[in-house]
């Protein structure tokens, strides 16, 4: 194992843990795809989570600014299922703080009460996997509307989609890009024209 894993490396611990299926999958939005990845049945794994979180952490610190705040740097992620990547990445860089946003039905996202970043507070958006980026570019604009500064944006997986978010400048690290096939729906899916099964899938 390198001290960074490979992308074959992530992908071998994605598939032997079912956190990385292929076949035919329809979303809750309705958008169809040949694959499905869920990481956190791969974070199950206290051996498995150190890895990836290991891994995403170094590639962190080889950042000067990153490297030269990390004393002070705060960890925060757009709901708690990054929670296990967020704390493994704060514990291996040994930064200062994790926190997280959270959601209630369809409001906006938010901090925890008498949770408030101040102005100045250097920022890593840490996540399983950035997609859309809906969530993290939500986060980040929350962070800023309170005076914190997002100087960096981590995830294990990266699979963008044709909807998926440009964060301008900002420093995107990841362990592992996978390209997937999309569908809007099933009118226009390749699979369901030649017949394949469809299995639908909660997120």
């Amino acid at each position: 194992m390198h001290l960074i894993p490979t992308q074959d490396e992530v992908v071998a611990v994605l598939r032997e843990t079912g956190a990385l299926r292929q076949g035919h999958f329809e979303y809750p939005t309705g958008m169809h795809s040949n694959e499905y990845l869920q990481v956190p049945l791969a974070l199950r794994y206290y051996q498995y989570q150190r890895m990836l979180s290991v891994g995403l952490s170094r590639l962190l610190r080889a950042h000067p600014e990153i490297r030269a705040a990390v004393k002070d740097l705060s960890i925060v992620t757009p709901m708690t299922g990054g929670l296990p990547v967020a704390y493994g990445v704060c514990e291996a860089l040994r930064a200062n703080q994790v926190y997280w946003a959270e959601r209630e039905h369809d409001e906006p996202l938010r901090f925890r009460q008498f949770l408030e970043p101040h102005k100045g507070e250097q920022v890593v958006l840490v996540d399983d996997i950035l997609r859309t980026g809906s969530k993290l570019a939500e986060l980040k604009e929350l962070l800023e509307s309170r005076g914190a500064t997002v100087v960096g944006l981590a995830v294990i997986i990266y699979q963008p989609t044709p909807k998926t978010l440009n964060f301008g400048s900002l420093p995107l690290y990841y362990l592992a890009k996978l390209e997937a096939s999309y569908y809007a729906g099933a009118a226009q899916c390749e699979l369901c024209q030649r017949s394949v099964p469809v299995e639908k899938v909660w997120v």
